[in-house]
């Protein structure tokens, strides 16, 4: 994916900051993720520079995040998400790089199949969860399990809004996982996530998946980060997710 491409793409979206992002929050919404080559990603925000709007920040768009994930000594949030539990959870710290904004997350999926998000403001990221942070922590996701850092990762990110819609698109693209010394790179794959009040099928989006065929497709960086490092308890319900994802980036 040649740099200038990409480049001129994002160029010709309309801006938007982060202030004016605040009508569309959706701390309380329906996820729909979907992964593709990396390769794609020009000629599908060409298709998409009309209906949305892109944000930029102190002039930038495009913005690195960085995170550490936490979960318990048994990896409980990991093995809830791969035994198809409703209600899992995920914690995190997330910072913008260059922004400085650093957030303590938590978010908790739900029995609607909705996903609920709250999150507070820290100075920066930290290995070790105050008593404080732990008791926003347990509140928000309804446990009081000792909670343990587990993986690092870090992406650039571009944050699409639509112009007339309640409706957000994320796409993330560079994606690195970490772990003490360990380091592995997810090359050749963009995550996309498509975030709405409420799934109605209007999404302009989600008619561009669609009329790729492509559907669809449950994505944890999470849970793909710890397989990828040797780390996950077990895997097997995440086998197609991998196949998939080598298939794309054979394909690159």
């Amino acid at each position: 994916m040649p740099a200038s491409d990409l480049r001129s793409q994002v160029d010709r979206f309309a801006p938007i900051s982060l202030a004016e992002m605040d009508r569309v929050k959706l701390q309380s919404r329906v996820d729909t993720k979907y992964v593709f080559p990396a390769a794609d990603l020009p000629a599908m925000l060409d298709s998409l520079t009309e209906e949305y709007r892109l944000l930029e920040v102190n002039g930038v768009r495009g913005a690195e995040y960085r995170s550490l994930y936490f979960d318990t000594p048994r990896r409980d949030h990991y093995l809830a998400h791969h035994n198809g539990r409703t209600f899992r959870s995920k914690v995190r710290f997330r910072e913008y790089v260059g922004s400085d904004l650093v957030f303590l997350e938590a978010k908790r999926k739900t029995g609607r199949g909705d996903t609920d998000k709250v999150r507070i403001r820290v100075p920066a990221i930290a290995e070790e969860l105050t008593a404080e942070r732990a008791a926003f922590v347990a509140t928000a996701i309804g446990d009081t399990q000792v909670l343990e850092p587990v993986l690092w990762n870090t992406f650039v990110r571009y944050t699409l809004v639509h112009r007339t819609r309640e409706e957000r698109l994320t796409i993330d693209r560079d994606l690195v996982f970490s772990a003490g010394k360990n380091e592995v790179a997810l090359s050749g794959i963009c995550i996309a996530e498509l975030k709405e009040s409420r799934a109605d099928r209007g999404s302009p989006f989600a008619a561009l998946m669609r009329s790729l065929g492509n559907r669809p497709s449950g994505m944890s960086k999470y849970c793909i980060g710890l397989i990828l490092l040797g780390l996950a308890p077990k895997q097997n319900t995440f086998k197609e997710t991998l196949r998939r994802l080598e298939h794309i980036r054979r394909a690159a």
